[in-house]
């Protein structure tokens, strides 16, 4: 699993790239065809053709970050092909990332607190 900070940006490419694209190559991409600052600290993440395959590239302020996974057994499950990209929250990304139908997911809103018997 990945640690995010808190608060981080995650975006998902909802078209497929081509796979062969590093780190540079896709930094360049979300410039030029997501209109997004890859050196800004947001995470990207990057399908591919098969569904089998996830790219994610984040900035960590020292350098680029891809990291490259591949399920063994199964696909991601992704949202339908169209251009432009779609905001993840961070719980929806650990599901996607673990291979689980993140469309499922909800994070959170409030934890509740528990009431002390008087």
């Amino acid at each position: 699993m990945i640690a995010l900070p808190a608060g981080v940006r995650i975006l998902l490419a909802s078209k497929p790239v081509d796979f062969r694209k590093g780190a540079h190559s896709l930094a360049a991409l979300a410039a030029a065809e997501l209109g997004t600052d890859p050196f800004s600290g947001v995470v990207l993440v990057f399908r591919s053709k098969r569904s089998d395959r996830v790219k994610i590239l984040t900035w960590d302020d020292s350098g680029l970050v891809l990291i490259w996974k591949q399920l063994e057994a199964n696909t991601f499950r992704w949202p339908p092909i169209v251009d432009g990209t779609l905001r993840l929250t961070a719980v929806e990304f650990a599901a996607l990332f673990s291979g689980i139908d993140w469309r499922r997911v909800q994070a959170t809103r409030e934890i509740p607190k528990p009431s002390v018997p008087a």
